[in-house]
């Protein structure tokens, strides 16, 4: 057999052909940036004027606040139409039977259908400027939504704000994945994912606020929630265009050796990531020929469901309960302070423990439990109003481990970029069914809705099983392919091969 053919076979057999990798350099990659590999791993040097510590609170300080603040925009503005409601929205607009819910609906549409294309943007155009001019984008959007003057109008601006919105989650996800390694990412990610609660409950106190401007200038309460939650948005998208983080190869308060030194410790945690190559849309076809990719769509899609009935809705429900408009947004506050803070508890567990799927089905089991008694129980205001707690805390503390766990199991630039934008629009989908869930036909037990939303969250714990068991396997089958012939692969190949390269292994 010729060496050529010896450098195939070290491949994975199911994976990427040999022959379409890149040609072998001469030189190690690793050699390059600082890391010294053994037989077993790679250890990174920090740079000598620094610790490794400080760099983790330097680069939190420079990523997290900002893909929080922005995604909580994003958020808000998303979910306020469900506080807009209680102020008489309906009534204003002459909206009649499930209209409001194909108000609701027309924003998935392009939301699902442009996940892929924004995150490829993004990496032409950089974080920075494409995420703060979507962020211009849906707050004008926003604001335009408060001077709407019938079906029509809400229906075109909740369909620009789909198109402008696409981009926040995926793409805040794939930058916080490029700069921190698997056993940092969790928290980081809830603490990111956390701001949807914290929109929710924000969103509820501005609602009650805003709501008593009912009639200033002429306008109803519910118009001054989008024109002014829609004018902070423009003017800290306007704030991001000049601050907005970007890759760690982009960041300007990196020096040549600090950069080096993050590229350097993600190689040795998740392979080369190959930001300096570019994307094709074979790769995104090669991408989505993975089942695994598949299955990650599927876990994000159950969890969909009953995570936006509950941000679409909860107002809705809590106005069952025989309070005033001002009231019933000071109760949705509550429960979502309440899935904030167990988010963060369940992302501390899960980051000290290095584990993802017990902290998907342990929250998704809490969520369920949660719907259940507001399914079977009517006559029991105390729990009902506790079942809400339960529901918010299981979904928005499983969802971001969902997606964190998903997302750092992918190798590379492309593979992530495509494989999270997949996930979060396939998955958004649900949005859709979630929308027509809760219709005025059901009120106000709304037991179909309920029970929709228990039927996909048993789908994502099923669809989490399969992933969990997938990893395990392939895990298995890597260890395999090492343990019977050698493998070697040039640090162009592993950049390649992503998270399919044979050592790279899969986190459980």
């Amino acid at each position: 057999m010729s060496a050529t053919d010896e450098k195939k076979s070290a491949l994975p057999d199911d994976d990427i052909a040999a022959d379409t990798l890149p040609e072998r350099t001469s030189r190690s990659d690793n050699e390059e940036i600082g890391i010294k590999e053994t037989a077993d791993s790679a250890v990174v040097a920090c740079p000598a004027h620094t610790t490794e510590a400080r760099m983790l609170r330097r680069i939190d300080m420079h990523v997290i606040p900002f893909v929080s603040v922005l995604y909580l925009l994003a958020f808000l503005d998303r979910v306020n139409v469900g506080n807009a409601k209680a102020f008489h929205l309906i009534d204003d607009l002459k909206l009649k039977g499930t209209e409001f819910n194909t108000v609701l609906t027309i924003f998935f549409i392009p939301y699902i259908l442009l996940e892929i294309p924004s995150n490829v943007l993004l990496k032409k155009l950089s974080p920075r400027i494409w995420l703060s001019i979507c962020c211009l984008g849906f707050g004008i959007v926003t604001t335009f939504q408060g001077l709407t003057q019938n079906y029509g109008g809400i229906l075109a601006t909740r369909f620009l704000l789909g198109v402008f919105e696409c981009g926040m989650f995926p793409g805040c996800f794939y930058l916080i994945s490029m700069w921190y390694k698997r056993s940092e990412a969790q928290k980081r990610y809830s603490f990111f994912f956390s701001s949807t609660s914290l929109a929710g409950a924000f969103g509820g106190l501005l609602a009650s606020a805003i709501g008593k401007m009912d009639g200033v200038r002429g306008y109803s309460g519910w118009r001054w929630i989008f024109i002014l939650e829609g004018l902070i948005t423009v003017a800290f998208g306007l704030f991001f265009l000049f601050t907005f983080p970007s890759f760690p190869e982009e960041a300007k308060w990196l020096t040549p050796e600090e950069k080096a030194y993050v590229k350097a410790r993600l190689r040795a945690d998740q392979g080369d990531n190959g930001a300096d190559r570019k994307m094709k849309w074979a790769d995104v076809v090669a991408v989505m020929s993975d089942y695994k990719i598949w299955l990650g769509g599927f876990m994000y899609f159950g969890m969909i469901v009953p995570a936006y009935g509950y941000a679409y809705f909860a107002p809705t429900i809590v106005g069952t309960y025989n309070y005033s408009a001002i009231q019933t947004q000071l109760h949705t506050v509550p429960p979502w302070a309440a899935a904030f803070v167990f988010s963060m508890v369940v992302a501390a567990a899960s980051d000290a423990t290095r584990h993802r799927f017990l902290f998907t089905i342990i929250p998704i089991c809490i969520s369920i439990s949660g719907l259940a008694i507001l399914m079977v129980v009517h006559n029991n205001l105390p729990l009902q109003y506790g079942a809400l707690f339960l529901t918010a805390m299981g979904a928005y503390s499983a969802m971001p481990v969902i997606v964190c766990w998903f997302s750092m199991n992918l190798g590379g630039h492309h593979r992530r970029a495509v494989g999270t934008a997949w996930q979060i629009g396939f998955g958004n989908i649900g949005g859709i069914i979630a929308t027509y869930s809760f219709l005025p036909s059901d009120a106000p037990r709304y037991r179909k809705g309920y029970s929709i939303g228990l039927g996909f969250l048993c789908l994502a714990a099923a669809s989490c099983v399969l992933y969990a068991g997938a990893l395990v396997w392939e895990n298995k089958k890597k260890q395999k392919t090492l343990r019977e012939r050698e493998v070697v692969l040039t640090e162009d190949e592993k950049k390649y091969l992503g998270d399919l390269n044979p050592e790279f292994k899969y986190m459980l």
